[in-house]
């Protein structure tokens, strides 16, 4: 079963954007995006185990493990110049699976991060997922990006905690190697300007996680400052920072690259 969802899958592309979600969240969300890409660019909207098609898959709750399965779900798509974007929980997963790519001999061309603070400052511990259902539901639903009407099927939000539970557990247990790689790739921090867990001047310090050019972009808006009207406008600065970082026309299969599903 494949990790993606592939909105327009194309033969060949110029550039290949794979987009990871939120904690919390599935490629779903991430389904606007596909209005604004390149005709001639494939857009991969990834789900981590437990959502989408992935749904019967445990959700994975330690983020060494949880890199490693992205960097396997991503491996065979690596035969088309590579970009990467993640929000929150994403961003983290974006600078990780990219530096795994580095490492492989098949480096992204572009890294965008969003929504999360820079590795190389100190995080806040709060250990969201131990919070009880109720707590957890109300940080969820107060940060924004979450159903209202979570409580309409009881199903349904015990499946949402699960996940949420597992994801932030992910994100909660990340200590970055203190003597990782710089990606070599160019890379773009989006920001909230309200964002209360990633506002803009947090997110410059991703500016030390590439020896590739840097570019900060700022939306009004909180966390989920994209959500709405704001998702072209996302997808379009996403789509000039990754033709400026120099797409080529051609793609170029990588050896290390197997068959796309």
């Amino acid at each position: 079963m494949s990790p993606f969802v592939r909105p327009r899958p194309v033969a060949n592309p110029a550039a290949r954007l794979v987009v990871f979600h939120h904690a919390a969240g599935s490629a779903g969300t991430y389904y606007p995006m596909s209005a604004a890409i390149p005709s001639g660019w494939d857009l991969l909207l990834h789900d981590l185990p437990g959502r989408g098609k992935r749904f019967g898959e445990r959700p994975i709750a330690v983020m060494a493990d949880l890199v490693a399965r992205v960097t396997e779900d991503v491996r065979p798509w690596v035969d088309a110049p590579l970009a990467l974007f993640g929000h929150s929980l994403g961003a983290i997963i974006a600078a990780e699976v990219g530096r795994a790519c580095d490492g492989m001999g098949a480096p992204p061309i572009w890294i965008g991060v969003s929504g999360r603070i820079a590795p190389a400052l100190p995080p806040t511990r709060r250990s969201l997922h131990e919070y009880d259902d109720a707590a957890l539901l109300e940080e969820l639903l107060a940060l924004g990006g979450t159903p209202q009407r979570l409580g309409d099927s009881p199903e349904f939000l015990q499946l949402f905690l699960r996940n949420a539970r597992a994801d932030l557990a992910a994100v909660e247990s990340y200590e970055p190697e203190a003597a990782r790689a710089r990606c070599a790739c160019p890379m773009t921090a989006f920001a909230g300007t309200k964002d209360p867990w990633a506002p803009p001047k947090v997110m410059e310090a991703w500016e030390q996680e590439t020896t590739g050019s840097f570019r900060l972009r700022q939306f009004e808006g909180g966390h989920f400052y994209f959500f709405g009207a704001a998702f072209a406008a996302l997808t379009r600065g996403i789509v000039a920072d990754i033709e400026y970082s120099g797409v080529r026309p051609t793609p170029t299969r990588s050896p290390l690259a197997a068959r796309a599903p």
